[in-house]
């Protein structure tokens, strides 16, 4: 795991500078990662719940969510019950997630996202990078398959500039 301390990376979950909802991405990917996925939030016995349209529906499989896309399909994952986790089959390619920084406040919740964070990227053997809402391409932080750990990637010290590097 990591060592982050919540007062460490406390401005990067300011939702005054950074949104509400970061985005979360796992670039690289294919339909077979979808699945892993999947089959991860069942053998973590996360709670999850697919959506189509706003209506609930069975859990679909990798080709099948992704095939419906992000318009009309969204997959919300609790790693806890606090803790919600959206994520939007926009294609195969990547795997993308939203997250409620109001959902994410202090040392306890930063754990369960770090852990989320690792889990995620283990299994798929991938990176796992957090950016601001809106501004893909600039992570401040995430699970780094080659250190395997959750490293900052931007400099908490200037929240309103997550380009900043560490």
């Amino acid at each position: 795991m990591s060592g982050l301390l919540w007062d460490d990376v406390k401005p990067f979950f300011d939702t005054r500078y950074n949104g509400v909802l970061p985005d979360v991405v796992v670039e690289g990917t294919s339909t077979k990662d979808w699945q892993i996925l999947l089959d991860l939030v069942q053998s973590r016995n996360w709670k999850g719940e697919y959506q189509r349209d706003g209506v609930p529906s069975a859990l679909p499989t990798a080709a099948e969510l992704v095939a419906e896309g992000a318009g009309s399909a969204d997959l919300n994952v609790w790693p806890v019950p606090e803790v919600r986790a959206i994520f939007r089959p926009y294609s195969a390619e990547s795997i993308d997630f939203d997250l409620d920084l109001r959902e994410l406040q202090g040392q306890e919740r930063l754990d369960v996202l770090l852990e989320f964070l690792t889990v995620i990227g283990r299994r798929l053997g991938k990176s796992v990078l957090m950016s601001p809402e809106g501004d893909y391409g600039h992570p401040v932080l995430g699970y780094v398959v080659e250190t395997d750990q959750v490293a900052l990637l931007a400099d908490p010290a200037d929240p309103a500039d997550p380009a900043s590097p560490v």
